[in-house]
């Protein structure tokens, strides 16, 4: 009996020391330093980021009250749609274009799931060179214009969008189409038989079908458009002209790297935390309304 009973208590704690060395990283690489941005989000810190005082909500206050803090909310909120909207569109054209297969399918599915391999990095080189002012850059070549895409407040923000659209495209595509080839095929054909043509198909039967996906495709979507960095920082330094594409990520790192203000940086780190939290919390509120599970 005595084996048996340490048999069982074995297995009940054993699942906890496989995950204790996952927990432990997640402890020490995420949910602590979590913490102490919370922390230190209500103190003034020196230019190491080590707190010397505690003020409450005194950054907080400062932050909403300071112009530049609020530009920088108002093209975030901006930014997102300019994203989002785009690329869940195009992405479930192309996802619905290849929802059936055939002959030489596997070619264009490859290519439209490419920028999905391709680094934000050398994404942002290559699309610099193509926007680049006048006859040189090759957008305005094709366009026969001389559009000063990246020196221009006014379409600055918009070739940060474009760029972080075609970086995300396949990631929709993959997720879209792996739900539009999830509806059975028996239930294609029955379709068919009864008479429904193409967009009857795509839109009463593969699009609630593959909800699941389009639910998950809009949340990552609109977290990639939140936390779009590397794109903004290589194609317009220091917040592009005017600070028009001076996003809240991209404002906190300038105050914790340029400027050394990590209390600054802190403080709109939550704030970025908590539109995202909200944002999440509003979707899965609706998730059974609008997500169907067979």
């Amino acid at each position: 009996m005595s084996n048996l009973a340490k048999g069982r208590n074995g297995s009940k704690v054993a699942p906890y020391l496989y995950l204790l060395p996952c927990m432990l990283v997640f402890a020490i690489f995420v949910f602590w330093p979590f913490i102490k941005t919370v922390i230190y989000s209500f103190t003034i810190t020196d230019t190491r980021g080590n707190p010397i005082e505690f003020v409450g909500l005194e950054n907080y206050i400062r932050q909403f009250k300071s112009p530049q803090f609020r530009n920088s909310l108002k093209l975030t909120f901006k930014f997102a749609p300019m994203v989002g909207i785009p690329t869940f569109i195009i992405g479930y054209i192309l996802a619905a274009l290849a929802s059936e297969r055939m002959r030489g399918s596997r070619i264009y599915e490859v290519m439209y799931s490419m920028p999905m391999a391709v680094a934000s990095a050398p994404a942002s080189v290559i699309w610099f060179m193509l926007l680049s002012s006048g006859q040189n850059g090759v957008v305005n070549w094709i366009l026969n214009s001389e559009i000063r895409w990246l020196l221009d407040a006014k379409t600055a923000l918009i070739a940060v969008a474009i760029v972080t659209v075609w970086l995300n495209i396949g990631a929709n595509f993959i997720f879209l189409l792996t739900g539009f080839r999830n509806v059975p095929t028996e239930l294609i054909e029955s379709s068919r038989i009864d008479g429904a043509g193409y967009f009857t198909r795509l839109f009463r039967i593969m699009t609630p079908i593959a909800t699941p996906q389009i639910f998950f495709v809009v949340f990552l979507d609109i977290v990639t458009s939140f936390q779009a960095f590397a794109q903004i920082r290589l194609l317009t330094p220091n917040g592009g002209p005017s600070y028009s594409t001076n996003v809240l990520i991209y404002s906190i790192y300038q105050s914790a790297i340029r400027d050394s203000r990590y209390e600054t940086a802190f403080t709109q780190s939550i704030v970025l935390f908590l539109i995202i939290l909200v944002i999440t919390l509003i979707q899965f509120k609706t998730e059974d309304k609008v997500v169907y599970y067979q």
